[in-house]
This record gives structure tokens, sequence and C-alpha cells, in this order.
């Protein structure tokens, strides 16, 4: 099992790592391989929708989020963590979200996602939403935990003093080690869901 980790956050080390360290740690106590990468400091344009991909299954520029993708074809689950800024998630990050999920033409179905906040005080749940839909556009189950996933703390460090976003974080972890291993016997027993031809219909014609 293996599980990759996105940090969107700029800051090294800051509150952000505080909750992927978390996540890792909890991760590795479960037998979970983990890989983290932090982007949130790098150039990364956004989508010009120039379909180059749908011929080539990668995107046009070739940067980190062909990189990312390999990564995360290769994953059981991923998780997206974010600070928040003007209660969304760094644009930096949702940039690479949007062209990989975009352009990486594997079948995502039944990979398990989870996404989580962190902020001063508000504006984690409309992030969580945010980051939440892409995986539910993509057949990607999004584990639960025991609250939404929000880490809280303000100054460099300040997060470890969230003690119920911890705890959130590690019953996240656990929680998405067991569906994976619970998807994996389904996938051995009983194969994944049967999928249609897509339809696609326009709202103006």
């Amino acid at each position: 099992m293996k599980v990759l980790i996105i940090n969107g956050s700029p800051r090294v080390d800051g509150n952000t790592t505080i909750a992927v360290n978390e996540l890792k740690n909890t991760f590795l106590a479960e037998g979970v391989d983990v890989e983290t990468i932090q982007i949130g400091g790098k150039d990364i344009r956004g989508c010009i929708a120039c379909l180059s991909c749908a011929k080539t299954g990668k995107c046009v520029f070739n940067d980190v989020v062909n990189e990312v993708a390999e990564k995360f074809k290769d994953a059981d689950g991923l998780i997206i963590a974010s600070p928040v800024y003007y209660a969304q998630a760094n644009s930096t990050l949702v940039s690479l979200l949007t062209r990989m999920f975009y352009s990486s033409k594997f079948d995502k179905t039944m990979k398990v996602g989870a996404s989580v906040a962190v902020a001063r005080r508000g504006g984690c749940s409309s992030t969580f939403d945010e980051l939440n839909k892409f995986f539910t556009i993509s057949g990607m189950p999004v584990v639960s935990s025991q609250y939404w996933n929000s880490l809280h703390g303000r100054d460099k460090g300040q997060a470890v003093g969230d003690e119920e976003g911890l705890q959130t974080l590690r019953v996240l972890a656990r929680n998405m080690t067991f569906l994976i291993k619970s998807i994996n016997l389904g996938k051995e027993a009983f194969g994944i869901p049967d999928k249609e031809g897509r339809i696609f219909t326009n709202f103006i014609k």
C-alpha cells in the first residue's frame, strides 16, 4: 500500500507540514508507504485548455505536474493538504490539481482520496469542499474522519497545540488505511464496477 501526500504550502516546515507529518507518522505505524511532495512554492501555471493531453495522456507543459501524475498513478491513496487563503486552497496547488486530474488519463476509480485544510481561524470548510471535488468527479472514494479534516494555527509551529485537529488527522490516516485494504480485497474478489460509455449532455446545443 502506498499513499501520496501533496503539501500545497509554500512555507517549509510550517503548520501544513505539521498536518502532513501527523498523517505520515500514523501511516507508517500502520505499515503504509508514504511519499510527500511540497509544491506550494513552485512555479506552476494554470491549464490553458489546449486539449493536447487528449492525444498524449500528459500535460503539454512538461513540469512537476507530469512528475506528480506518475506518482499518483502508482499510489493507492492521495491526500491533498493546503493552507487556507481567502477561504480557498493555495492557487499553486489548484493549478497543479486542475492540470493533473484533467491531463492524466489513467483510471482513478477506487483510488482513495482525502483533503486537509490548515488555517488560523476560518475558511477550512470551504477549502475542504473545494479540494474534495477533484476526487468526487474521478470515481475516488473520499475518506472521512471524526471531524472535517482541518488543523488550526497562525504562527509557525502553532498547530501542534490543536490537539483535536491532530487527532482528527490520525483517525483520517487509520480510516484511509482500512479503506485501502478493504478496496484491495474487494478488487481481488469482485474487480471494479463495470463502466458505461460516457454520455456528455451539453446545456446549449
